[in-house]
């Protein structure tokens, strides 16, 4: 069954393309909807704790027989850590994009296994913990109150105990974390002066814990006899109250006298840890990270979520409430939603391009059938390869609409050439029409995909970028390419008429105004076109002019290429800002606290803020610590964050100048700028506000973020010194607004020293006195006990105010040979600075830095300037490597070349086919450059980035580029085999194809006009307006594709359609030197009929038709 069979049976074309719709419907609503791909690599943490230890012996007990044992995994790219003096280790390994998590994570596990003989006591018994880091936070929620009448500690549990198991019940959901450490604890608080005058240490209540506090199975009384009845004997098993813990008997004696714990301690049901305290708007709360599974729906898993809050909060006590403080699918939903909007303008625009073209509703209609044909069917293919709705695949689908409708008018044009001809039936003009056409059709569809399909294979993250945008394009186009060979033609055959029968219908009736515009159009365009047609012919009798516009063109691409600034991925507003603080070593919590609430009172000015949450005793970037802290900043929703043109205008009289009208203050940037300005007030604060990267997974920053290296092995304040000389040259680097580290070796601290050989006399060692000044100063996990139906810890420690001052050391008491001993007989202090944690980096020791791109600097700019100020100051055993995000955008930008040199080739390899020619295609490949230093410049002038957006806008250039080239060259190409001058065939070959190349590359331009001028601004009603200064939201990403998008097809068509035909007169003519030319008897009647006009004078004197294809 040939094409044509598919015009006369219209049921069976029209079933064809019902079908796509129906399957990619099914596919729209199956597939999970995201932001972006699944990028970030997959994650393992190990994590530790050695209660009481400083960073450095975590670090020489925990973190190196780890890391030496994890090093070399399967797989892994590169492994960090991190000691603290809270007794904290913590591992993280990174693995290659691609790699299997879950045999990751068990990989991981058996390494830790083979250490586990090197590990404290201490450590094997709390447990070393290996766990998979989910892909993204999903949801951040907070309980909290609006009087605060519960603590810290009520929440916190009531929230491990009610809410946070029923969210991780949740469909896709991995897991529910909390940086809150308030879980219930029974603590025990020793009085040191007790316990001496009982003559007891603190292993001396471990021991009781362990002899009372202990689940135990008696046995059965009745088994294997003739009893009649058998019963389980059953011991009463953990005490649960603070009571029973202190009836807890240490010592008895035949006296009848007993000491009990509660004697020599205080018994309170408390909390894990005290470090770490939360507030909401300046209320308790605690907060709940809900991160979903790889792969998952996070729509879905948003919606279930809420729907499962709403549901517990119906069970809430009296004033509890919960409040969203960041949400993913605010940002996702508006950012989809301006993607879509964007979606129907462009139709709507490629529409009226269209029509002013063809200048008949009817024969515009049918590449408008077509469009949503390709676009839906698409979906089910994208289910089908398992990628997800994202900000990518949709922006694919954008850019696709002009691919596709070019199909579908290369069909319909082709049809109305056979009408002007003559044709009395239109059934008839588009059989013939086909089976001139679809061979074209086919071969252009094979080298538009050859342009994306190559990208498909390309590994790493930037792989996963263009493998989603890549496939989803060249499935777009072959969709539309079996749209163009089937629905098309036969749309064509039913509403096509001939234009005899067009006439009879319109004649005697008067010309309206859209048939005068049409009249004016098509006389214009003539002129146009004869005008066009004496350029091509002096360009192509001058060949010099050729060779300097290509080398031009190459020279322009270099040299925009290299002065472009360059970037992974634009930063947009998400609704939810971080603002981390640190104060100096070792400032207590209440100082911390008292520091955090006058940030908040500050933050609580801002109108766009709409909540506040702090965490004081935590740093997302510098991690645990009595002098550090954290807030979340919940902007307002998007729609009420409304700045639209009228408060523009106004903010220009009242203050902002010229400037307010490119200022949008609710913007995340603005606040940003803002909350600098506010807190430089306070004094001694290290301040850092940055919005959550675009791409979780990676850091908890947006900005750059690399570690410095310690090669030498040497001491750690001269490390400290080489990186501070390291940050003041970067900071005076104007591509850096800032470099900082949250590292300080300044804490104060006191060295232990003990007297060994005085120790060993007295009858006791250095283990028993670490171990009794660990049971007071640092606590020892010492038991369990059971309530709520969970598992909780039984802590022992000396009390708060047995802790207050290093003098509090002269009543600590330890047994020796001649009773109990003071132990500063046997130990000394001295006063010494260190720093508060370790971090390394690939088993080195590292500091690690987080710094950020000037305003009007690219990320990419900003990683040169650190490369050369590396180069400049860093000594010799010092260097410093990439993490996180960082470190995928250094890799990506070393494949980025090979991506296009891949498209370049196969796009070249296909055409020789094509052309059974080497230099033929060549005439085509040396076009694209001007469209491609085109997007360059267009991008410089909007001030954006040679990001993943651009990048993957140039992919599309490269093919559509291409593709109005092939179209010159062919019809070129057919009029020289059949014995026309390659001269007259170049210029008729160049005329010929002039209207439909205008038509779809004008469609793509206007079309693309709203996303390069940044989709919609709110003003103070809810319709949308374009503006080139909109603030809408996902604003820099679409810009970006846009700006490059229109820059490449405006630029590159308009070199084009004059370069080519010069172009194709060169290839050819060097082509038959090598080969000379055969030609055929066949005729080809387009030709022929253009033979006889030009038989008797010059070229300039003919009149052309546009041919089909």
């Amino acid at each position: 069954m040939t094409f044509t069979n598919f015009i006369k049976r219209p049921v069976l074309s029209t079933v064809i393309s019902i079908f796509f719709v129906l399957l990619g419907t099914i596919g729209l609503v199956s597939l999970p909807i995201e932001q972006y791909p699944n990028i970030a690599p997959p994650t393992i943490s190990v994590m530790a704790n050695y209660p009481g230890a400083d960073a450095q012996t975590v670090l020489n007990s925990v973190v190196t027989p780890l890391e030496e044992s994890i090093n070399g995994v399967e797989n892994m790219t590169y492994i960090t850590s991190s000691a603290s003096n809270s007794g904290l280790a913590q591992i993280t390994v990174f693995f290659k994009q691609g790699s299997n998590a879950d045999m990751a994570a068990v990989n991981v596990n058996n390494r830790v296994q083979q250490a586990q003989a090197l590990l404290p006591a201490e450590v094997t018994k709390a447990g070393v913990t290996v766990s998979k880091r989910q892909s993204s936070n999903v949801i951040m929620y907070s309980l909290t109150t609006d009087d605060g009448r519960y603590d810290t500690k009520f929440l916190n549990n009531y929230n491990n105990i009610n809410v946070s198991p029923a969210l991780k019940r949740v469909n896709g959901v991995g897991d529910v974390q909390s940086p809150s450490t308030a879980d219930y604890t029974i603590r025990i608080w020793l009085d040191p002066v007790k316990m001496k005058n009982y003559g007891l240490m603190p292993s001396n209540i471990t021991a009781a814990l362990a002899e009372q506090n202990l689940e135990a199975s008696p046995g059965t009384i009745g088994e294997q006899s003739d009893v009649a009845y058998q019963y389980t004997l059953r011991y009463k098993g953990r005490m649960k109250t603070s009571e029973e813990y202190g009836n807890i008997v240490l010592t008895s004696n035949t006296n009848g006298q007993t000491l009990h714990l509660k004697d020599v301690a205080r018994i309170e049901l408390g909390q894990q840890s005290y470090g770490v305290q939360l507030k909401n708007n300046g209320h308790p709360a605690v907060m709940g990270m809900v991160q979903q599974i790889a792969g998952s729906n996070a729509t879905q898993i948003a919606k279930d979520v809420k729907a499962e809050l709403e549901r517990q909060a119906k069970n809430f006590p009296p004033g509890l409430k919960y409040t969203i403080e960041q949400d993913v699918t605010e940002f996702l939903y508006a950012s989809i939603e301006e993607v879509i909007f964007t979606l129907f303008i462009t139709l709507l625009l490629v529409f009226f391009v269209v029509y002013i073209f063809l200048q008949d509703f009817r024969s515009t209609l049918i590449p408008m059938i077509a469009v949503p044909v390709a676009l839906i069917g698409t979906f089910f293919f994208l289910w089908i390869f398992g990628f997800s709705i994202n900000l990518l695949t949709l922006s694919a689908l954008l850019l696709a609409i002009a691919i596709v409708v070019d199909d579908a008018i290369v069909v319909v044009e082709a049809v109305h050439a056979k009408l002007d001809m003559g044709y009395k039936s239109a059934l008839t003009a588009s059989i013939d029409a086909m089976n001139e056409i679809s061979s074209a059709i086919i071969s252009i569809t094979l080298v538009m995909s050859a342009v994306f399909v190559p990208v498909s294979f390309i590994g790493g993250m930037s792989g996963t970028f263009y493998r989603e945008f890549g496939i989803t394009m060249a499935i777009s186009i072959l969709i539309s390419a079996v749209n163009a060979l089937t629905l098309s033609p036969a749309l064509c055959a039913i509403f096509l008429k001939p234009k005899d029968e067009e006439a009879e219908a319109n004649g005697g009736k008067k010309m309206s105004f859209v048939d005068r515009f049409h009249a004016g159009f098509n006389q214009s365009f003539d002129k146009i076109t004869n005008k066009y047609k004496k350029g091509v012919e002096r360009i192509i009798n001058n060949r010099v002019v050729t060779g300097i516009s290509v080398v031009a063109g190459i020279v322009a691409l270099v040299f925009f290429m290299g002065t472009t600034k360059t970037g992974l991925i634009p930063d947009e507003d998400t609704g939810t800002l971080f603002c981390t603080i640190s104060l100096p070593p070792s400032t207590g919590q209440d100082k911390t606290l008292e520091v955090g609430e006058k940030i908040d009172a500050m933050l609580a000015t801002n109108p766009w803020i709409e909540r506040r949450e702090m965490i004081a005793g935590y740093n997302f970037i510098a991690g645990a610590g009595s002098d550090q802290a954290t807030f979340i900043i919940k902007l307002k929703p998007f729609d009420e964050r409304k700045w639209g043109m009228i408060d523009r205008i106004k903010s220009v009289f009242t203050g902002a100048g010229i400037a307010g009208l490119f200022i949008d203050p609710s913007s995340s940037n603005s606040v940003l700028g803002m909350i600098y300005k506010q807190t430089a007030t306070i004094k001694g604060a290290q301040i850092l506000a940055f919005a959550p990267p675009m791409v979780s997974g990676f850091s908890a920053t947006n900005g750059l973020t690399f570690s410095m290296e310690d090669r030498t092995g040497g001491d750690l304040n001269k490390f400290y010194d080489v990186t501070q000389k390291f940050l003041k040259a970067l900071g005076e680097r104007e591509e850096i607004q800032r470099a900082m580290t949250s590292y300080n070796p300044n804490y104060p601290q006191y060295m232990v020293n003990i007297d060994v050989a005085k120790a060993k006399q007295a009858g006791t060692s250095p283990q028993a006195i670490l171990s009794t000044m660990s049971g007071y100063f640092g606590g020892q996990y010492a038991s369990n006990f059971n309530a709520f139906g969970k598992l909780y810890r039984v802590y022992i420690q000396g009390s708060p105010e047995s802790r207050m001052t290093i003098d509090k050391l002269n009543d600590v008491y330890i047994r020796t040979n001649n009773g109990m001993s003071p132990i500063n007989e046997f130990v000394t202090l001295k006063r010494t600075y260190g720093p508060s944690s370790i971090n390394r980096f690939n088993l080195f020791t590292a500091i690690t830095i987080n710094a950020t791109a000037a305003d009007g600097y690219s990320s990419g700019q900003a990683i040169k300037a650190v490369e050369e100020v590396a180069k400049q100051t860093l000594p010799d055993g010092y260097t410093y490597e990439y993490s996180g995000l960082t470190r995928s955008e250094q890799e990506s930008s070393s494949s980025t070349g090979m991506i296009f040199i891949l498209c370049f080739i196969f796009v070249y390899l296909i055409l020789s086919a094509q052309y059974e020619s080497y230099l033929l295609p060549l005439a085509v490949l040396l076009s694209v450059p001007f469209g491609l230093a085109g997007a360059f410049i267009f991008t410089q002038v909007f001030g954006h980035s040679n990001d993943i957006y651009m990048q993957i806008s140039l992919i599309m250039l490269i093919g559509l580029l291409a593709k109005n080239a092939i179209l010159i060259v062919q019809f070129a190409l057919e009029r020289r085999q059949t014995g026309m001058a390659i001269r007259y065939a170049a210029i008729l070959g160049a005329v010929a194809r002039l209207r439909p190349i205008l038509m779809t590359s004008l469609a793509m331009i206007i079309g693309l006009l709203p996303l390069m001028f940044a989709c919609r601004c709110r003003c103070y009603g809810r319709r949308p307006l374009p503006l080139m200064f909109a603030s809408g939201v996902g604003r820099n990403g679409n810009q970006t594709l846009g700006a490059a998008a229109v820059g490449g097809m405006l630029i590159g068509t308009i070199c084009q359609v004059f370069i080519v035909p010069s172009l194709f007169a060169i290839f050819q003519w060097l082509q038959e030197r090598i080969k000379p030319l055969e030609f055929h008897d066949e005729e080809n009647e387009e030709v022929v009929r253009e033979l006889e006009q030009y038989a008797q004078g010059p070229a300039g004197d003919y009149k052309v038709e546009n041919a089909p294809m």
